[in-house]
């Protein structure tokens, strides 16, 4: 049928044109994309529409390797996969009914399975949950630091983050310390772990006007030489705090998330944020004295910076508003870090699956990013031109009702549209061998594949081998 061509759908060929806008919507799209140029196509998928038909909750080049339920539905919050050859675990956080965190054990991917299911003490006298994980290692020990948010209706309130040591793992692991901040109650919502240039173990978090920045080193050290004097000051391992430059107009006063990663060319460990009106770039070589280096704010339809991801080069930027019908944005930050402005106040590029969902998560594994998009499940799309991103391999993995907004209800003063927030949560990939996972909401863990794509070095593809996964024997520059 292709062979006849768009142009002979003309009035010379009356009949044809007619049986064409007779045809349904998805047999006239899959008709204009086979008559499309190949080198259009060859890579490009298109998302079905939501609920997806049966059969099609995937392209043809994502394979499903494991999926494991994991509980009541809405209790999965993020997820974390370790990175090392003999390390082949996963982490996923619980909240709401279960308050914890799951560990699966990849040994097999086929064969996933959950090993061990740690929960809060007194779990039901605690409001709220578990969040984002991050491991980190030190010492030749592996530690997973799992960060948490419990009202102050109930205990530990003043809590953002337990620390374990797994490194015996599959067998056991145990609880190091809990970081506290009773002048910040409510936990620490987003977290990153960073092996910073100065060869110090970082976390950062979220916490009150600031991000925080906690040295896990002295952490560890304060809680194994049980120093009570030590362990009485809070703060004994605060070394750094990430302030949000003031603009005008800021729907926030602190940080919603943020991404750490050394930029080889100017040997500067960069902070990259999202909260108050947008996205903020900060130099935090000198921790104690962080430096501004870049605002994007005052963009159309970006009263509120959420999730910001940079590329390995530190050039192009990935940002995201936690609203419903909000694409991703893509930014290029060259002229600001040249010096030719201070603030980016456009994008370049914009990305939806769907655009009655929204995006949540990501991660950047350039040419390609990694989406966890809520009602859309996991995305991936190639964002070599950034200007034009496109997706090119996709799964649903929430299997709830899609794009059903009769139930909705927005509460007074808030832009959330709040049934828009099921499915995908979390996404993350193994870089030694191109493992995807992501966590739903509702329906668990599951771990993927992608043809073509058998592993990350970002110097496979001209770039720095930079990441959110640490190099934590030889630090940022090593990359």
């Amino acid at each position: 049928m292709c062979k006849t061509g768009i142009t002979d759908l003309t009035a010379n060929n009356a009949a044809l044109l007619l049986d064409f806008l007779r045809a349904p919507k998805a047999m006239r799209l899959l008709f204009l994309l086979m008559c499309l140029p190949a080198a259009a196509t060859a890579q490009e998928v298109v998302h079905p529409p939501h609920p997806p038909p049966p059969g099609q909750r995937g392209s043809d080049n994502i394979t499903v390797v494991a999926h494991l339920p994991l509980g009541i539905p809405g209790s999965v919050s993020d997820i974390e996969v370790e990175q090392d050859a003999d390390r082949p675990y996963a982490y996923v956080g619980r909240r709401l009914h279960e308050k914890g965190f799951d560990i699966v054990d990849l040994s097999d991917p086929e064969r996933a399975k959950v090993i061990h299911r740690w929960r809060i003490e007194n779990e039901d006298l605690h409001q709220g949950g578990a969040m984002d994980g991050r491991y980190f290692k030190h010492e030749s020990r592996y530690y997973y630091m799992q960060s948490v948010q419990f009202g102050q209706g109930g205990p530990n309130s003043d809590v953002g983050a337990i620390i374990f040591d797994v490194t015996d793992l599959p067998e056991t692991f145990f609880e190091v310390g809990r970081i506290r901040q009773s002048q910040s109650p409510g936990g620490f919502h987003n977290t990153f772990t960073y092996k910073h240039s100065s060869g110090k173990p970082l976390l950062f978090a979220t916490s009150g006007r600031y991000a925080k920045v906690f040295d896990l080193d002295r952490f560890l050290k304060g809680h194994e030489s049980e120093m009570d004097a030590v362990l009485r000051n809070e703060d004994y391992a605060l070394v750094g705090r990430v302030p949000v430059a003031e603009t005008e107009n800021m729907w926030s006063r602190g940080y919603h998330d943020f991404y750490v990663g050394y930029h080889p060319e100017s040997g500067q460990d960069r902070f990259y944020g999202g909260g108050g009106s947008g996205y903020y770039v900060y130099n935090i070589s000198d921790l104690a004295d962080p430096q501004l280096l870049l605002t994007i704010v005052g963009v159309p339809g970006v009263s509120w910076g959420h999730t910001f991801t940079p590329s390995p080069d530190g050039r192009y930027a990935v940002g995201e508003t936690e609203f419903q019908y909000q694409p991703l944005r893509f930014f290029d930050m060259q002229p600001a870090l040249d010096g030719e402005v201070n603030n980016i106040n456009h994008a370049i590029g914009a990305w939806h699956a769907d655009w009655k969902s929204l995006a949540h998560n990501h991660e950047v594994r350039w040419p390609y990013l990694f989406v966890a998009g809520y009602e859309t499940g996991l995305s991936v799309v190639n964002m070599e031109d950034p200007k034009a991103p496109f997706t090119i391999a996709y799964y649903d993995t929430y299997n709830g009702r899609h794009n059903d907004r009769a139930e909705s209800r927005t509460r007074m003063g808030s832009p959330y549209t709040w049934n828009v927030y099921n499915g995908a949560w979390g996404v993350d990939v193994r870089n030694r061998d191109g493992l995807i996972v992501v966590s739903d909401m509702s329906t668990g863990f599951w771990a993927f594949r992608m043809d073509g794509f058998g592993r990350w070095d970002g110097r496979d593809y001209g770039m720095p081998n930079i990441s959110s996964a640490q190099d934590w024997d030889h630090g940022p520059a090593a990359q």
